[in-house]
């Protein structure tokens, strides 16, 4: 009888031995918000990255998509993913510069002419560098950073043409500094706010105008506070899937790679859908009575081309270019 209650205990340690490693990759859950609504491209990327993600790792790796700041804010989300838990958005590079400045240069003006061209940057070993910096510096790791929001343009109450025109105008925007002295340069009141707030801080006449993507500009309905869309293109909105580290290395090596490889290849689907949807979305911003114009823009670069400089990313912004061949 001793003999087998000594090899019924072996047998339940042996047990728990070999359970261990297992219970250490259990069954993940991340839940992954936004604040841009469900129709938008990012919203519909990443309810196809949510499916492909849980069929490629037989429910291993579970997605939850909460839209329209359903977890708050991006910077509210940002904040949670770092105090530990399973959340994560997509969001602008350059929110996250504040651990490594050099991100900043993602969301610096009239950079990239194309998706293409961020897609490329995106993937390459230096941009990569930079991310496993914010990794170490924030708790905070970025999944993929090629998923595309479309070219921001000035959204105002009357008519601009220049520089000028936007003396004195409170544009919102988003809140971190090279945003922020973008829309100065570009002669604006930087005033940062939630996007959520956006609307109601238009019709208010808290803020006189704002800027934003093609597709936002639609979802969000601004066409019915605003009377002019001006296409400056002055930032191309390229964000990033970011996750909590700790909430990361609960995924087994062999899923993570896959997850990884399906954020990089759904940030590529929900790119297209941009480009696609967003053409028409300022075809129905102008159906609805809103003015939508081309502007000369070398006024707007010239007078942006200090940030680089007053930032300090001309350094960065040589490192884009080598990247890019150009």
């Amino acid at each position: 009888m001793k003999t087998t209650f000594k090899t019924l205990g072996l047998c339940a340690v042996l047990a728990g031995a070999l359970a261990a490693p297992l219970s250490a990759y259990a069954e993940t859950t991340l839940r992954i918000g936004t604040v841009l609504s469900p129709n938008d491209p990012m919203g519909q990327g990443l309810e196809k990255f949510k499916t492909d993600v849980e069929k490629a790792t037989n429910g291993d790796v579970l997605i939850e998509v909460f839209h329209n700041s359903q977890l708050g804010d991006t910077t509210e989300m940002i904040d949670q993913a770092r105090a530990g838990a399973a959340v994560g958005t997509v969001t602008d590079v350059a929110r996250l510069s504040s651990f490594v400045p050099s991100l900043a240069i993602m969301s610096a003006p009239f950079l990239f002419d194309n998706y293409e061209q961020a897609d490329k940057f995106a993937l390459s070993d230096e941009y990569l560098a930079w991310g496993e910096e914010l990794r170490e510096k924030s708790g905070l790791l970025m999944i993929a950073s090629n998923w595309y929001q479309g070219a921001r343009h000035a959204l105002t109450q009357k008519p601009i043409s220049g520089p000028d025109d936007l003396s004195g105008v409170r544009m919102r925007t988003i809140g971190a500094p090279v945003w922020i002295e973008t829309i100065r340069a570009m002669g604006a009141e930087p005033t940062p706010i939630a996007w959520g707030e956006v609307y109601s801080a238009l019709q208010l006449g808290t803020i006189d105008a704002a800027e934003a993507q093609p597709t936002a500009i639609w979802n969000a309905k601004l066409y019915e506070v605003i009377k002019n869309v001006t296409k400056t293109g002055h930032i191309q909105l390229v964000t990033a899937l970011v996750v909590g580290a700790d909430a990361w290395d609960e995924i087994s090596e062999e899923n993570q790679k896959i997850v990884r490889d399906l954020a990089v290849e759904n940030g590529r689907y929900a790119s297209k859908l941009t480009i696609e949807l967003g053409e028409k979305a300022l075809e129905d911003v102008a159906a609805s009575g809103v003015e939508v114009s081309e502007v000369d823009l070398a006024p707007f670069k010239e007078a942006v081309a200090p940030v680089y400089q007053m930032l300090d990313l001309e350094a960065e912004a040589e490192i884009v270019n080598k990247v890019l061949g150009r």
